[in-house]
């Protein structure tokens, strides 16, 4: 996978589409054109070779076909590159990966995939066993599963619940999806926020987060799209950091326990 992203990267119009996007991320293919001197179709081919890359992500709304900018592999390549040899401020992707960090300059969704080596079903147990949550999130849900039916989010001895937080889609080894949880007091405390940020977040509405699992190959592509915040809001430059840490917790685990041939639960 490396060397296809080292090669999407090479062509600096591909890297002026990663800088569009990474300005405004969720564009349509008119919405791209219209900013880069290039024809429909070069653009068209330029964004199917990022998508292989898995640089790029789309996602269907109505007829619209919205592009979003992908960062897992750009981290990956910053750990397998740059961090081991703790270089961290080398020059080369340098400029591509500090766009990627920077907290984002719009409001729009939250938009991440990552390539896990596993299956559906040990993913989807990964994703919903509280034995599993325990270990890569450090809490887990106490719902039934049933579309409708209340989830709490239980984190050592902070539990948070409320109205309207509860289990959204349920199709198994397919697509998730909840509410995400209420900023409680005690998850304020618990998480060390300051008080202005912990008043702010809590009267933030509830927002939505979905994981569509696809089989390829060995692998499951995970998709994990967080929807629902507000301009401005201070729970999506919270998660905009957390999610790509908690993916890759999530990827280690299943993938070590793999090659350990342990279960994820031991």
């Amino acid at each position: 996978m490396d060397d296809e992203v080292f090669r999407a990267l090479a062509d600096p119009s591909r890297r002026q589409l990663l800088d569009s996007l990474n300005r405004r991320d969720g564009q349509t293919l008119a919405e791209l054109c219209a900013g880069l001197e290039m024809a429909r179709q070069s653009v068209s081919k330029h964004l199917a070779v990022l998508e292989g890359a898995n640089l790029v992500t789309t996602l269907r709304r109505g007829r619209e076909k919205l592009h979003h900018l992908n960062a897992e592999p750009i981290n990956a390549i910053a750990d397998r590159w740059i961090n081991q040899y703790d270089r961290r401020r080398v020059q080369a992707l340098a400029d591509l990966k500090t766009a990627l960090e920077q907290e984002p300059v719009s409001d729009n969704d939250f938009v991440y995939t990552t390539y896990i080596k596993t299956t559906p079903e040990r993913l989807w147990q990964a994703l919903t066993d509280p034995a599993f949550t325990q270990q890569y999130w450090g809490l887990r849900h106490e719902t039934d599963w049933k579309v409708g039916s209340p989830i709490d989010w239980v984190m050592g001895d902070v539990t948070m619940s409320g109205p309207g937080q509860e289990v959204l889609e349920y199709d198994p080894y397919r697509r998730l999806a909840y509410t995400w949880h209420h900023i409680t007091p005690e998850f304020a405390r618990a998480v060390e926020m300051s008080d202005e940020l912990a008043a702010k977040t809590s009267a933030e509405p509830l927002s939505r987060a979905s994981f569509d699992l696809e089989p390829d190959g060995d692998q499951v592509k995970l998709t994990v799209i967080h929807t629902g915040f507000q301009p401005g809001s201070a729970i999506r430059e919270m998660i905009n950091d957390g999610w790509p840490q908690l993916l890759s917790d999530l990827k280690s685990l299943i993938e070590g326990a793999v090659k350990s041939g342990a279960t994820v639960d031991q």
